[in-house]
């Protein structure tokens, strides 16, 4: 049978006719029956269902007397309603009802719509829609508890309808798209996705009034009924239309959160659905097994499964324990600390998740932890004891060893038994494996009756592990299957006397690989081992330069190792799994290449560093940031190995060249670690020719809150010390936030700058970044005409350049001048600009900087309301962001808000609030926490002259 809810109730049979049930009240307890399918439902949740707050003498009986007239409607032979002492269950496949089907439909169109493919996305997601008949519950919505569930089930298909937009706006289908998104604007006017759809499809039309008026009609119906500003992503799309940006305007913007796979899932079925149950009851859940065994592959298919936000670490590529914390910040989109302010002293990244994820209902998959197991299991248990809506899923060869972690371990894939008839043997998934992927590489293959026999001794031979199996396959490219068997059985015979220490399972994997590199040709296992000394995987040109390989040698040997299964391609880097990098690297190490290779990745990887470093100054900064974010693992890699080495030289100007990489995407405290460990090589003073990175390096560990640093005196000491021009010129920004600008205010910032011109010589990007300081430094003294001037000249030079960061600094503080100058209109199109440029570095904490320091300015020209808006905006970013500076700034600003409109309670619990935690150990913290107290003052005179109880007499916004 199949069952409908997606509209009116229905029971329908496998021919499609309808089966009566009854009256309302029958309908009723079936739709409560459906909507917890196949789980018991309790007879006190029903009966309040049915009958509300007053159920009638004897409800339990009127329950039981339903039962059975709803196993009178349905057939007999199905016999569904079942008894259980906790209650009833209706014991249906949830994939019969169409309500399931819908949402697992709904989350696999939105799975696919994050992964870029949107024709599959669109396809699916009008399945899932073509479901509905009407609103969902519509003859029971009377029902207790039913108007609860039938409004999540509609929300739920509204956001299905955005995401089949969204994919097919990607496909092109622009016109036809207006006139149904005009019917959804006006079905829901303050729903900004729809409207920022419809904006697009007009803007991609060349329908740009039209799209200009839909906002401006957004922004008026938003005041009018709820008093607030279109959001950030709204105002981008506002933005992106009065540029004529139309490519940016039309592109979907959702992030992937667990990485694509290229090839079908096969098997599990059982060990999914234990850890799908055991994610619904436990917090802490743990996949171990051998390498190999498909450990990371299950994780990602059962996280898919999940409802709700989920994100995926990577911890394979982690050489050092401590920076896992750092890891997951990353795979979460957190920094250490805004664009626009250093990490606290003293605050570790395990502090900043734990901030960041106290409220959030998160499931965090931490993947490959067997290398760093006691620095993981530290972090989780930290995280799941601090974060009570947290779930963990972890994948590793031993458990982390925590008080209720749930284990689900994995062993090889289902084999035939010996005695099972051969017929159907590719019924089980071991051997439907090597079948899928040899008919990838040899696409004749089939299981035949000649060879069902050899088929199934590979697959028992491998204990049925998946990266066996997928390496046994490989094979088939250039071997018959018999000879693939009777190779297997050669090497195994050997290492069954191996130690009986070791796993056995792991002695098979290995074998598998061994007997996989005998296979190589001498070109190849040189690329295979070479290949070893990246870390997060190579590009062709890394790969290709590093290995020292001649072109055409290179290029043969990476095309046999790709169909071999040594490396993969995926997103246009060579990656090798684990397990074969690791029995390659030991091959690396026979051969004595180790220390050359070791050298030639450093070499290669800090001339990519610099070469970044400059572009990340310049029109295609965030191109670089992304190229930088793939190569992270390995600049990181090669700036520790040198470090290990002695290398002073090299690790030094990797620091160097990282710095404003780092500073951009907010990673201070991983810096911070890596600077330390190269100023312990390079010591107490710089070394000759290293003035410029012994400063990076020494500014670096500070932002970070460490210890007796050497003290490098003045910005202008600094500066004289150098012998050279900076190759780094955000030296001169990391100087200033280290020991502070110079003492003489304007006039001394200006003498500085004629000090770096006569030694760099004319520099577009330096003379911005003097100007930016002169502006600020004139803004604090008061004479406004000049700062606006030089914080002109400083935008026109960042414009020149290209560099946004730059430019968001410099109209952040001109919006701040506008707005001391009384010019509010001025001050909110300079913020707005700004708010656009943090958007487009993706800095989601210097978005709540940014909106705090608006509803700064809108509490001066007295507008509460947009003003309180804004630090409401500003307080949730920071909080998911785990920003505690920002997060007491935004209720310091709510606060004002409170206090200027009369209620001082609210006031002061607000400036209590924010006093608590966050505030200590660097100068933006004090200077809040000398706000809050000096608002809380302002809040205790009020109090004292009774202006909570005059009416009409609010004081003015003037001084806010």
């Amino acid at each position: 049978m199949r069952f409908r809810v997606l509209g009116p109730t229905q029971v329908l049979l496998a021919d499609g006719r309808e089966i009566a049930v009854g009256g309302p009240r029958l309908r009723a307890l079936l739709a409560l029956l459906l909507l917890d399918a196949g789980r018991v439902v309790s007879a006190e949740r029903l009966i309040d269902g049915l009958y509300g707050e007053h159920p009638p003498r004897g409800a339990a009986n009127a329950l039981q007397s339903l039962v059975s007239r709803l196993r009178q409607a349905l057939p007999a032979e199905h016999s569904t309603v079942e008894f259980h002492p906790a209650g009833y269950r209706l014991a249906v496949d949830p994939a019969d009802v169409d309500a399931y089907r819908f949402e697992r439909l709904a989350e696999a169109g939105h799975r696919a719509l994050a992964g870029g493919d949107w024709p599959h996305a669109a396809a699916v997601l009008r399945e899932a829609l073509e479901l509905w008949r009407g609103p969902a519950l519509a003859d029971v919505i009377d029902v207790t508890g039913v108007p609860a569930q039938a409004a999540r089930l509609d929300e739920l298909r509204l956001a299905a309808v955005e995401d089949r937009i969204e994919a097919e706006l990607a496909l092109g289908g622009h016109a036809d798209l207006v006139p149904e998104l005009r019917q959804l604007v006006v079905a829901h006017p303050l729903r900004e996705r729809s409207r920022g759809q419809l904006m697009r499809a007009l803007s991609a039309q060349g329908r740009s009034a039209e799209a200009l008026a839909e906002f401006e009609d957004a922004r008026r119906t938003l005041a009018e009924q709820l008093g607030v500003d279109p959001s950030a992503a709204l105002a981008a799309i506002h933005l992106a239309v009065l540029r004529g940006d139309d490519s940016s305007a039309v592109r979907p913007t959702t992030e992937p959160a667990l990485p694509s796979q290229l090839t079908t899932f096969v098997g599990r079925e059982e060990e999914l659905r234990r850890v799908r149950a055991l994610l619904g009851e436990r917090r802490l859940v743990t996949l171990t097994g051998p390498g190999g065994a498909g450990k990371t592959r299950l994780a990602i298919e059962a996280a898919g499964r999940v409802d709700g936000d989920v994100h995926f670490v990577e911890l394979a590529g982690l050489a050092d324990g401590s920076d896992v914390p750092q890891a997951v910040l990353s795979a979460l989109g957190l920094r250490d600390a805004g664009l626009r302010a250093p990490a606290e002293p003293g605050r570790q990244s395990t502090d900043r998740l734990v901030e960041a994820l106290a409220e959030r209902r998160l499931l965090l998959v931490l993947d490959n932890c067997e290398h760093v197991i006691a620095d993981v299991a530290r972090l989780a248990a930290r995280l799941l004891g601090a974060c009570p809506a947290l779930r963990v899923l972890a994948t590793s060869r031993e458990p982390l060893g925590l008080a209720g972690e749930a284990l689900c371990p994995l062993s090889g894939l289902t084999l035939p038994p010996p005695d099972a008839s051969t017929e159907n043997a590719d019924d089980y998934a071991a051997v439907s494996l090597f079948v899928q992927r040899a008919a990838d590489v040899a696409p004749d293959f089939t299981v035949t009756a000649a060879n069902i026999d050899v088929v199934l001794r590979i697959c028992r031979t491998l204990d049925g592990l998946p990266l066996a199996i997928e390496l046994a396959a490989a094979r088939l490219r250039a071997l018959p299957v018999a000879e693939v068997a009777a190779r297997l059985d050669d090497r195994f015979r050997l290492l069954s006397m191996g130690s009986r220490a070791a796993s056995p399972r792991h002695r098979t994997l290995r074998a598998v690989v061994e007997w996989s590199w005998d296979l190589l040709d001498d070109a190849e296992r040189r690329l295979a081992r070479r290949l070893t000394v990246f870390a997060g995987g190579a590009t062709l040109e890394a790969a290709g330069r590093v290995s020292g390989l001649p072109a055409a040698e290179f290029v043969d040997a990476l095309s046999g190792l790709a169909d071999k299964s040594f490396v993969e391609l995926t997103g246009g880097r060579y990656r090798m799994l684990e397990t074969v990098r690791a029995f390659c690297a030991e091959r690396l190490a026979e051969a004595g290449e180790a220390d050359q290779l070791r050298r030639a990745h450093t070499a290669y990887f800090l001339e990519f560093a610099w070469t970044a470093s400059d572009h990340l100054r310049r029109a295609e900064q965030l191109h670089w940031l992304r190229r930088l974010d793939a190569e992270r693992d390995n600049l990181h890699a090669a700036l520790r190995r040198a470090a290990a080495a002695g290398d002073a030289s090299d690790a030094a100007g990797l620091v160097a060249a990282l710095s404003f990489y780092w500073w951009l995407r907010g990673m201070r405290g991983e810096g911070a670690r890596l600077a330390a460990s190269v100023l312990d090589l390079l010591g107490a003073e710089a070394p000759p020719g290293l003035s410029e990175e012994f400063a990076l390096c020494v500014y670096n560990t500070s932002l970070a809150g460490a210890g007796h640093l050497p003290s490098l005196g003045t910005q202008r000491s600094v500066i004289r010390s150098l012998d050279r021009p900076p190759r780094q010129p955000f030296l001169l920004y990391l100087s200033g936030i280290s020991t502070g600008p110079p003492s003489g205010g304007a006039e001394h910032v200006e003498e500085l700058m004629r000090e770096l011109r006569r030694l760099v010589g004319p520099d577009a990007w330096i003379n911005a970044l003097g100007a930016m300081g002169s502006g600020s430094a004139l803004m604090w003294s008061g004479e406004w005409d000049r700062a606006r001037s030089a914080l002109a000249t400083a935008l026109d030079g960042f414009r020149s350049t290209g560099d946004r960061w730059g430019c968001m600094i410099t109209v952040g503080a001109l919006g701040e001048l506008a707005a001391w100058q009384g010019d509010p209109e001025t001050a909110g199109a300079h913020m707005d600009e700004a708010m656009g440029l943090v958007e487009a570095l993706g800095s989601a904490v210097d978005q709540a900087d940014m909106l705090r320091t608006r509803g700064e300015i809108r509490l001066r020209a007295g507008d509460l309301a947009a003003a309180r808006d804004d630090f409401a905006g500003a307080l949730l970013l920071a909080q998911r962001s785990g920003a505690p500076e920002f997060v007491a700034g935004a209720r310091l600003g709510l606060a004002q808000v409170a206090r200027l409109r009369g209620d001082l309670v609210e006031a002061r619990r607000l400036c209590e609030e924010a006093l608590v935690g966050g505030l200590t150990g660097w100068y933006v913290g004090e200077a809040t926490r000398s706000e809050i107290i000096l608002v809380l003052d302002e809040i205790t005179e009020q109090e004292k002259a009774g202006a909570a109880s005059r009416p009409g007499a609010l004081p003015s916004a003037d001084g806010a």
